[in-house]
């Protein structure tokens, strides 16, 4: 398979066509190999508009969502970054210019991707995903989705940071985009999205007699 063609084909396709103008991002993505972040036996998926499985769970996002978050969080070269369950979207950032520490609960995430995030210069750490590892962030992305505003990211954002997730409590969800500022915390809605849900940020349930 002509990765190489397929990724023009998928940025063409998918990308240029919602909307996701920005250049540079359009660049990262003609750039990283999506296809590095799959086992190999599912590496032929990487470019179709499907969410493929990295391991325990993960999956890619659709390239047309992780482009409109990518592009409304307005990445800046030497910004930092931190990408929770997002391998790929930390690889595309650290293309772009970032600083880019990616975090994921499941080590077995990182046996599949960290080839490719060594390579892109990414930090990988391993710790649960209801805690951000460090703080200070201009930016933070997932691209899994939360069942609510997710309060501890939004604290390791710096003054300014801004922070791209899909909230999702049913069949659909809503991108959306925070941003953290001197007196408080700014949230827009983008766009409907329904990537899997982080199992490990859902509320526990309750039962009543």
């Amino acid at each position: 398979m002509d990765f190489t063609a397929a990724r023009k084909v998928m940025v063409d396709s998918q990308v240029r066509v919602n909307d996701v103008t920005d250049r540079a991002l359009q660049a990262a993505l003609l750039a990283v190999p999506r296809e590095r972040f799959l086992p190999a036996d599912r590496a032929f998926s990487a470019y179709a508009e499907v969410e493929p499985e990295i391991a325990a769970g993960r999956r890619l996002m659709l390239a047309r969502d992780l482009s409109k978050l990518l592009m409304a969080v307005g990445a800046r070269d030497g910004e930092r970054a931190l990408s929770i369950a997002g391998p790929y979207a930390a690889a595309t950032l650290a293309q772009m210019g970032l600083n880019v520490t990616a975090q994921e609960s499941d080590a077995a995430v990182f046996e599949v991707v960290g080839p490719a995030l060594a390579d892109a210069g990414v930090a990988a750490v391993v710790a649960p995903l209801s805690v951000p590892t460090g703080e200070g962030y201009d930016v933070i992305v997932s691209e899994a989705a939360v069942p609510g505003r997710p309060e501890a990211w939004l604290q390791a954002l710096s003054i300014g940071g801004r922070l791209a997730v899909v909230e999702r409590t049913g069949p659909a969800g809503k991108a959306v985009l925070y941003v953290r500022g001197e007196q408080g915390v700014s949230r827009r809605e983008l766009f409907d999205a329904a990537p899997p849900v982080l199992a490990e940020l859902a509320p526990e349930p309750t039962f009543a007699l």
